[in-house]
């Protein structure tokens, strides 16, 4: 496999001469069927993003996992943010067309009768594998995966 990672976050922090805080980063993975992208953006915008991962694999749970472990998340574990298929990767949710595709609640895609008439469904009570969907072990926590619309209030 093909991986440029940065393990030390906190040396590459130090040789670019930056006071380093998780809680002021973010972790936005970019993902597409050519490549995987890993940048720390800023809180606030005032300090340019950081690359610290990138991979010529395309996106699959496996990629994404040796991207995890290859810089180090585990040690620094800033907020994750991505589109919604990275988000499902991380949550290690099953690819392509699942009855139940989001990570936030139990909603049934293929209840057409209901997607316009009902508007609440149950929240998801874990990311259990074997379970609704869920495929195989998250490698990142819930609680630290942004969406968009929280991302652009942070910027």
């Amino acid at each position: 496999m093909c991986f440029v990672a940065c393990p030390d976050i906190d040396g590459l922090m130090q040789t670019l001469n930056i006071n380093y805080n998780p809680l002021d980063w973010l972790l936005f993975i970019d993902s597409s069927q050519l490549s995987l992208k890993a940048v720390l953006l800023h809180d606030g915008n005032t300090l340019p993003s950081i690359p610290v991962g990138h991979s010529v694999h395309n996106e699959s749970y496996e990629n994404m996992k040796i991207l995890m472990e290859a810089i180090n998340y585990d040690k620094f574990k800033c907020q994750i943010c991505g589109d919604l298929k990275v988000i499902a990767l991380l949550l290690g949710l099953q690819h392509g067309f699942t009855k139940y595709c989001f990570f936030i609640c139990e909603w049934d895609s293929r209840a057409l009768s209901l997607h316009y008439s009902r508007q609440y469904w149950s929240a998801r009570k874990s990311l259990e594998p074997g379970i609704i969907n869920v495929e195989n072990q998250p490698p990142v926590e819930p609680s630290k995966i942004l969406l968009y619309p929280c991302i652009l209030s942070l910027v």
